[in-house]
């Protein structure tokens, strides 16, 4: 487990922490009903605070990271379970509308990996010997941004 993962909580949010004597590493058991109970936020606040933890929880991945897939849509390791880095990359670049560097398609394989194993401690440049042979046999697809 990381010792900092960076949940973005307002002032108020850590005010409202500090007075229920709440840590924020709390927040890896609680669902987004139980968020709601402790902050008062919206509904989607809470399911991003809760995204937040969970995605930064695995090794090696980061707040920005964990903002790229919540901007996909994903929640919850669940959502990933089923998915592939290749395809997932493919989804974020047209998404974005530009290509990224080659550590991410990295990070979006770890991501499946740690959804499928969730006691790995892989890091995301472990996927990175796997990420090149795949796209060297695959290649992108014809309709990567530019």
């Amino acid at each position: 487990m990381k010792k900092k993962i960076d949940l973005e909580l307002t002032s108020p949010e850590k005010q409202i922490l500090k007075k229920s004597n709440i840590t924020q590493k709390s927040f890896a058991d609680l669902a987004v009903d139980e968020i709601i109970a402790v902050l008062n936020p919206e509904p989607q606040r809470a399911r991003i605070i809760q995204a937040l933890y969970e995605f930064q929880s695995i090794p090696s991945i980061g707040i920005r990271f964990a903002h790229d897939l919540i901007f996909l849509g994903y929640y919850q390791l669940a959502h990933v379970k089923d998915k592939n880095g290749p395809d997932m990359l493919n989804e974020y670049e047209h998404k974005i509308g530009y290509k990224v560097d080659p550590c991410v398609e990295d990070q979006f394989w770890l991501v499946v990996y740690h959804a499928n194993h969730p006691q790995s401690k892989n890091q995301w440049w472990d996927f990175t010997a796997a990420r090149k042979a795949y796209r060297n046999k695959y290649g992108y697809p014809n309709t990567r941004p530019k």
